[in-house]
């Protein structure tokens, strides 16, 4: 069952727990049915690839693999912190994004 993440594709995240504590950096790809996100820079993994047509070496790449969304929190605009997030509505009834921290928005409305 897929849920809804309190991070999409763009946010600048802060990692929480894990070998990465302390690491910032942007969401690249956000899985909500796997409660995953991959984030630039973070988790670093070692693959070791056959040669193909397009790298015909082959060798060992480093590339992002998923991260549980628990363990990132959203990097307050305002005062570069983490902070949790809270649901604000706007005058024309739409709901936005907000830090719980300072009250900035994350979303631009629309």
């Amino acid at each position: 069952m897929s849920h809804k993440l309190h991070v999409k594709h763009g946010d600048t995240v802060v990692v929480i727990s894990g070998k990465d504590k302390g690491k910032q950096g942007k969401v690249t790809e956000a899985q909500p049915k796997k409660d995953r996100v991959i984030v630039e820079g973070i988790n670093l993994v070692k693959r070791h690839t056959k040669p193909t047509q397009a790298n015909p070496k082959g060798g060992i790449i480093t590339k992002e693999a998923a991260i549980h969304v628990s363990k990132v929190m959203i990097l307050d605009p305002e005062t570069k912190k983490p902070s949790r997030i809270k649901k604000v509505q706007q005058k024309d009834g739409s709901y936005v994004r907000a830090a719980v921290k300072s009250g900035a928005l994350l979303d631009e409305s629309k």
